[in-house]
């Protein structure tokens, strides 16, 4: 079998399952009045978001699960070494317990603030000590098994570290973990967004027959497909930090998996975009005592205040991460970046 049939597989394990979940799910988190409650600094008309359940990011971690597991499991029984150290497991299997490891800090944040009723959980102090808990720990298995610290800096070439690869590699982490949890701020955004992410890396692992990672790519990209069925405007349910820090945390793994953490730049343009909104907005307000440059950041709540509606802006940032995903593609192919 090829690594697109092993792709699709896994893509459609995970969609289906992602997808069932929902339909049980979103019943019991109103049963249990798992609401999201909405930031009085946000746009006035969110208001009518409150109390829509959270933490559906179980949805597609639920699928990728499932789908990694079945689709790894029947691609191992075909009984071949070759086959199988094309899988890679150590690495596979690193990029799916950092994931889930932001997920359980993101669940950990979900459950405080509905616990609390208010819409902040962990701290930020604390949040950020679990997060770079959780990169080092994966740079460290990544490290174990035989990754080392060297890496492609543009104009430089390949350009080895030393010890301060695992510093910038970590801070590199954090920040697109924290990156694509800022994505998720309109119905449909994030998941849209990440699923054509993991659909470029997919074709990528399957271009260097790096089979395991394929795997884990589609069934990302399959399981956030399964989740807009139910997160599309208008959302029925919302992935909560447990859904976003999860997909920070595998975007993040199929970019070091890969040893692509380069195209994270072009690839994730927009995770970037939503990020140094924030930064500059904040830097700027402070410095010049109350102005600002955006309207409201993150920036996708820039153009909706600017009277983008919320298909608009998920339709436009979807596009662009496409049209970059062709560039990260044509760099990767004529070896730019490998």
């Amino acid at each position: 079998m090829t690594t697109g049939i092993w792709s699709f597989e896994a893509a459609l394990i995970s969609f289906i399952v992602s997808s069932l979940i929902g339909s049980k799910l979103i019943p019991f988190l109103v049963k249990v009045k798992c609401g999201q409650t909405i930031k009085e600094i946000g746009p006035s008309w969110h208001k009518n978001k409150q109390n829509t359940p959270t933490m559906g990011g179980i949805m597609f971690i639920g699928g990728t699960i499932a789908a990694v597991a079945v689709t790894s499991l029947c691609y191992i029984m075909s009984n071949d070494d070759y086959l199988i150290n094309k899988l890679k497991i150590a690495q596979v299997a690193g990029g799916l317990v950092m994931s889930l490891l932001y997920g359980a800090i993101g669940f950990i944040d979900d459950y405080i603030s509905i616990k609390k009723k208010r819409n902040l959980g962990l701290t930020a102090k604390q949040k950020l000590i679990l997060q770079f808990s959780a990169a080092f720990l994966y740079l460290i298995v990544l490290r174990i098994f035989g990754d080392d610290t060297r890496t492609i800096i543009p104009f430089f070439g390949l350009v080895d570290l030393g010890f301060f690869y695992y510093i910038i590699s970590a801070v590199v982490i954090v920040g697109i973990v924290n990156a694509v949890n800022l994505t998720d701020g309109i119905d449909g955004l994030n998941g849209s967004v990440t699923m054509f992410v993991a659909a470029f890396f997919m074709v990528m692992a399957g271009v260097s027959s790096f089979v395991g990672m394929n795997i884990f790519c589609a069934a990302i990209a399959g399981g956030c497909l399964g989740f807009l069925i139910w997160n599309f405007n208008p959302a029925k349910i919302f992935m909560g930090d447990t859904g976003s820090l999860f997909l920070g945390g595998a975007v993040c793994a199929m970019a070091f998996g890969l040893d692509l953490p380069i195209l994270l730049l072009p690839l994730g343009i927009v995770y970037l975009c939503e990020m140094f909104s924030v930064i500059l907005q904040v830097s700027y307000f402070k410095a010049t005592h109350g102005k600002r440059i955006f309207k409201m950041t993150p920036i996708h709540h820039h153009f909706e205040m600017s009277g983008w509606n919320e298909i608009k802006i998920v339709i436009v940032f979807s596009a662009v991460t496409f049209v970059m995903g062709i560039l990260s593609m044509l760099l990767f192919l004529f070896g730019v970046v490998k």
